[in-house]
């Protein structure tokens, strides 16, 4: 999938692990995945998310940083369409 390509994203689905760690961070850390999470809808590629294609064995995933240290994993189920996977610092690539 061509990452660099501007597209709007139609349609977000929450994995469980990603649903229970968004139930466990500070509230401050959920507004700023709840804001990064508009900018994403309307281009997953904007430069403040940082969108960065994953290595190793999360080939399969990008990931875009919601601050300085937390990050959202995800994986394109389409053109329009996303899995969130996880959220959290860099723990979520191992």
């Amino acid at each position: 999938m061509n990452g660099e390509k501007q597209r709007n994203i139609n349609r977000i689905e929450y994995s469980k692990q990603f649903l229970r760690r968004l139930g466990k961070l500070p509230e401050n850390i959920l507004k700023k995945a709840e804001a990064k999470e508009v900018i994403f809808k309307a281009n997953p590629f904007h430069p403040s998310l940082e969108t960065h294609k994953l290595h190793g064995q999360n080939s399969d995933a990008w990931a875009f940083s919601v601050d300085y240290s937390y990050r959202i994993k995800f994986i394109f189920l389409g053109d329009t369409k996303v899995l969130f996977l996880d959220i959290g610092t860099h723990d979520i690539y191992t």
